[in-house]
């Protein structure tokens, strides 16, 4: 028995090369993606060539290297079972949200399509994404992340000669601290214009890149905000709305290194220290399941 590629804990490339709308032979390695998300699995596309490399290793300069294969794409296969092609299409309008408002060079792009999934005799449809890899550094807006650390994170891009831009430390600092402000400005017109906020609060969920850009690589979980004094949770009974207002406040203190004004409008609702006390609640409500579910 094949068991429903969406119940699966685990996958690997020969869980992708054996479903129906998978082409044989294949051009191409799955590999999991070390991260996998509450709605999606996620597997790396890599080149077997580059596999080849990787796992073998080639000879420059007469020594041996071993180099990561890195992903060409990402692939996402939704887990959730969508009641009808209205829900699919829903789904795909909100990540259409952050393309209408985030800068075109601040999210990861991504062509969503729907394929027709069969195992075991039974038949279903699934919402895929087919993304771009982002390669760079975690922007973890919980930990200290100041000028200094990004002074040093762009001193290794330039001593490593990733730097194809050909900035120097302090021009790459400045660039990304612009990119930073103009991702925030976009952020705050999303949520008060359009009532969506995408999750800015995941650890992984947000990427320093060499050339100094921010990106924001999980365009899926995007959530409606309420203004209300309700705190809204997202369908796993996360307060992502709240958290990921105040990761972007964090965001606009450490990295662009001013106060907040606690009288704007969002910070005024969402950083109430009344509220910020109960979604701390709720949150911790949320990994006290999470842990039961994985246990």
């Amino acid at each position: 028995m094949i068991k429903d590629i969406r119940d699966k804990a685990h996958i690997s490339h020969e869980d992708i090369i054996e479903l129906n709308f998978i082409r044989k032979p294949g051009a191409y390695v799955f590999r999991k993606y070390h991260k996998q998300g509450l709605r999606s699995q996620i597997m790396e596309m890599l080149d077997p060539d580059d596999v080849i490399k990787q796992n073998r290793g080639e000879i420059i300069n007469g020594i041996l290297f071993f180099p990561w294969a890195m992903p060409l794409k990402m692939l996402r296969i939704f887990k959730t079972r969508f009641d009808s092609f209205t829900d699919v299409f829903e789904e795909i309008r909100k990540v259409k949200i952050i393309e209408k408002y985030l800068p075109s060079d601040s999210y990861a792009k991504s062509e969503e399509f729907i394929v027709d999934y069969m195992w075991n005799g039974n038949r279903d449809f699934i919402l895929c994404g087919l993304q771009e890899y982002v390669a760079g550094e975690i922007l973890n807006p919980w930990e200290t992340t100041g000028i200094n650390q990004l002074e040093n994170f762009f001193a290794g891009i330039n001593i490593n000669r990733h730097n194809t831009l050909k900035m120097t430390t302090d021009q790459l600092v400045t660039r990304f601290r612009k990119k930073v402000e103009n991702f925030i400005k976009s952020v705050k017109k999303m949520i008060l214009e359009a009532n969506y906020v995408a999750d800015f609060a995941g650890l992984e969920n947000l990427i320093i890149t060499p050339g100094g850009d921010i990106k924001l690589v999980d365009i899926n979980n995007v959530s409606r905000v309420s203004f209300g004094p309700d705190i809204s949770l997202d369908d796993k009974g996360y307060p992502v709305c709240d958290k990921s207002i105040e990761a972007i406040s964090i965001l606009e203190q450490k990295l662009l290194d001013k106060p907040i004004d606690k009288n704007e409008t969002l910070y005024k609702i969402f950083l109430d220290p009344l509220r910020m006390k109960d979604v701390s609640n709720l949150e911790e409500k949320f990994h006290r399941s999470l842990k039961l579910t994985n246990s």
